[in-house]
């Protein structure tokens, strides 16, 4: 019996608390965090970062609350190769269920010269000690190799080799500044994993930054060279021009996994949930074109793309939508569209035309392409509705009366007029006087609906102002939802007018095609 090879785990540290909130305008308060730590949770990390303990009160309190709080990840806070950092550092990690002190110190000959003025062995015998202490109070040590990819290969190995040594579980080599590039990155992780004796006693980590754009492929070149860690952040935020995108090397790996032969244990679908949780949190959105969480990600406007998508969606797509927790792909309607994705999008909002309808709607659509950027569901409806049939009134408000206050069903009993000109007359109680009036029409019609939004706004000053009442429903399972609006003195009045409202533009939508079949178009 063939016994299946298990693939490598690579662990997914994410340090979006504490090198993503360094970068300027992303800095976060300790609710959203605990906020954002929850959701990382659920997106799987393996690591949590929470922070730098000793920076401030409020770090400190941020990494204690986020360690009490998160139950699943390994929680750890950055501290400088001292033993006081350490200290603290412990002092506000030790709540976790799994806490990891992370040291580090400077390798590099620039910064052992310029920054801390040290001889090499002086740094050394730090990262050594800094370890040992670390040691002495958590079972989980991480150690950090500050730009590693600028410094002395040979003395990088020997920082490695000692530092575990001293008890080092994890040994981080990040290129702090964005310097190297894959094809060197690799060499470097390849010479400390062939040449440093105890390299097999902890697992190597990368922590790359993204100042050449190369974050991503530097980490998957380290991935493929032996790495068995990656520090990222949630969109790619950190210092300068970033880190490694969390989202990227999680799906490259994902997408690729054939050739990494490696896995995560990374719960994908949270991806975009994790994504727009820290934009919200931020006021920081990313850019339209992000790679897996941007809006258009998953887009598609040039009509040929449109057409193989729509054909098998894999011609354009190496993922789908879903798989990161994406709404859905996108064929976005502007000038460089093709008739296929227009009529693919004309029956997703409910409209059934023959051929003849449809080229005089394409080719209203193609002269509003020409004027706007992007043309949205509105304006397709309006080019059918308006150009092609005029808009229709199935049903007219004749008459409303309601009922309704604490020791009362609240009831609604109405007229309506039908486009024969015949009056029909119901009544319904609902939770309100507004649904009760919703029902009497569902009654009155026989066309049943669920409302999806509902707002309420004064068009004019005063007391008797005209309230303008604007919302959304699903009739009959349709799969799409109307928009209507309302206007009246009495709010009551107004929701039951942009219901009708809605209800009529529905049934024009519905019967287009039949009505010009009908006329023999």
């Amino acid at each position: 019996m063939e016994v299946k090879k298990m693939s490598r785990k690579i662990m997914i540290f994410d340090t979006t608390l504490r090198d993503g909130e360094q970068a300027p305008g992303f800095s976060m308060n300790v609710e959203e965090k605990i906020k954002m730590a929850l959701q990382l949770e659920k997106l799987g990390v393996d690591v949590i970062e929470a922070g730098f303990p000793i920076s401030s009160p409020g770090d400190f309190e941020a990494v204690t609350k986020v360690a009490k709080t998160v139950k699943k990840p390994i929680v750890t806070g950055l501290c400088r190769a001292n033993e006081k950092d350490i200290q603290v550092g412990w002092d506000a990690l030790k709540h976790a269920v799994r806490p990891r002190i992370h040291t580090f110190i400077a390798t590099s000959d620039i910064h052992m010269k310029y920054k801390l003025k040290m001889t090499p062995e002086e740094v050394l015998e730090i990262a050594v000690n800094a370890v040992k202490f670390a040691r002495n109070l958590c079972d989980d040590v991480e150690f950090s190799a500050e730009d590693a990819t600028r410094s002395d290969l040979d003395f990088l190995c020997k920082v490695v080799e000692e530092v575990i040594k001293a008890g080092a579980k994890t040994v981080n080599l990040p290129d702090t500044v964005g310097y190297t590039v894959p094809m060197e990155y690799e060499k470097i992780i390849s010479t400390i994993m062939n040449k440093v004796p105890n390299v097999d006693k902890a697992v190597i980590s990368v922590h790359c930054h993204n100042d050449l754009g190369l974050a991503v492929a530097n980490s998957l070149a380290a991935v493929k060279a032996g790495a068995g860690q990656v520090e990222c952040t949630i969109n790619g935020i950190g210092e300068r021009a970033g880190n490694c995108s969390l989202e990227e090397v999680v799906m490259a790996l994902y997408v690729r996994k054939q050739l990494f032969d490696v896995e995560t244990g990374i719960n994908t679908r949270e991806i975009y949930r994790s994504s727009r949780l820290l934009t919200s949190i931020t006021g920081v959105d990313v850019q339209p074109n992000k790679a897996i969480v941007g809006k258009n990600a998953f887009a598609h406007e040039a009509g040929i793309h449109q057409d193989g998508v729509l054909k098998e969606r894999t011609t354009y797509e190496i993922m789908t939508p879903e798989s990161v927790g994406y709404p859905s792909n996108k064929l976005v309607l502007g000038k460089h569209s093709g008739r296929h994705a227009f009529v693919a999008r004309l029956k997703e909002i409910g409209f059934e035309l023959n051929n003849n309808e449809i080229e005089i709607a394409f080719a209203k659509f193609k002269e509003l392409a020409d004027k706007k950027k992007e043309v949205y569901d509105e304006d397709i409806a309006a080019i059918v509705e308006n150009q092609i049939s005029s808009h229709k009134e199935y049903f007219s408000l004749e008459y409303l009366n309601v009922t309704s206050g604490n020791t009362s069903i609240p009831t609604a009993t109405l007229q309506v007029s039908n486009e024969k000109g015949d009056i029909l007359t119901d009544a319904s109680i609902g939770d309100g006087p507004v649904d009760a009036s919703f029902r009497a029409i569902e009654r009155v019609t026989g066309v049943e609906g669920r409302l999806k939004t509902y707002k309420i706004q004064a068009v004019s000053a005063g007391k008797d102002a005209q309230g303008e009442v604007s919302l959304t429903v699903e009739f009959e399972k349709s799969g799409y939802d109307i928009s209507g609006k309302g206007y009246s003195t009495d709010i009551v009045q107004a929701s039951a007018l942009a219901w009708i409202n809605a209800l009529n533009r529905y049934l024009t939508r519905k019967n287009i095609g039949k009505n010009i079949e009908d006329k023999g178009i």
